[in-house]
C-alpha cells in the first residue's frame, strides 16, 4: 500500500473559528467534529483536524493548498471582500498582489492562529507532463 497522508493537527486559537475561516474561504464544509478537534476535509482524503490550545503553544506553519484557477479566483474574491492582508510573496514584500510563479497564479496570507497560508494553482516546478497534455 503506497503512503499516504490521512490528518494532521493543526493548533488554533480557537479550533471553531480556524476551521470555519478556511471553508468559508475555500468553499468546503466542516467534515466532522470528535472531541476537540473540528475536521476539514480536503479533496485528495486529507483533513486537517483543528484543535484550540493556548496560543503561546502554536508555532506557526505553512500550508499550501493546490486549486483550479476557479476555486483560485473564488478564494481571492473573498480574500480581497473580507480585506485580508495578503502578499505575492513568503517573505511579504509584495502586498496586495498574487504570484505568477511557474506559469499559476498563488497567494500568501495568514489565518486568525498566525499559520502561513498559500494558494496556487500550479505545483512548483511547473504542471506534471500528464496535465499539460489533458490541458492542450
Amino acid at each position: 500500500m503506497p503512503v499516504e497522508l490521512n490528518h494532521t493537527i493543526v493548533h488554533s486559537r480557537d479550533n471553531r473559528e480556524s476551521a470555519e475561516f478556511l471553508t468559508e474561504l475555500l468553499g468546503l464544509e466542516i467534515a466532522g467534529e470528535a472531541g476537540h478537534f473540528v475536521a476539514v476535509a480536503l479533496s485528495n482524503g486529507v483533513t486537517l483536524d483543528f484543535a484550540t490550545v493556548p496560543a503561546d503553544k502554536i508555532s506557526p506553519q505553512h500550508y499550501a493548498f493546490l486549486v483550479s484557477e476557479e476555486e483560485f479566483d473564488a478564494a481571492y474574491a473573498r480574500i480581497r471582500e473580507r480585506g485580508i492582508e495578503h502578499y505575492a510573496d513568503p517573505g511579504r514584500t509584495q502586498p496586495n498582489a498574487i504570484n505568477h510563479n511557474d506559469g499559476g497564479r498563488g497567494v500568501y496570507f495568514i489565518d486568525p492562529s498566525g499559520h502561513y497560508m498559500e494558494l496556487l494553482t500550479v505545483p512548483y516546478g511547473g504542471r506534471p507532463a500528464s496535465r499539460k497534455h489533458a490541458e492542450s
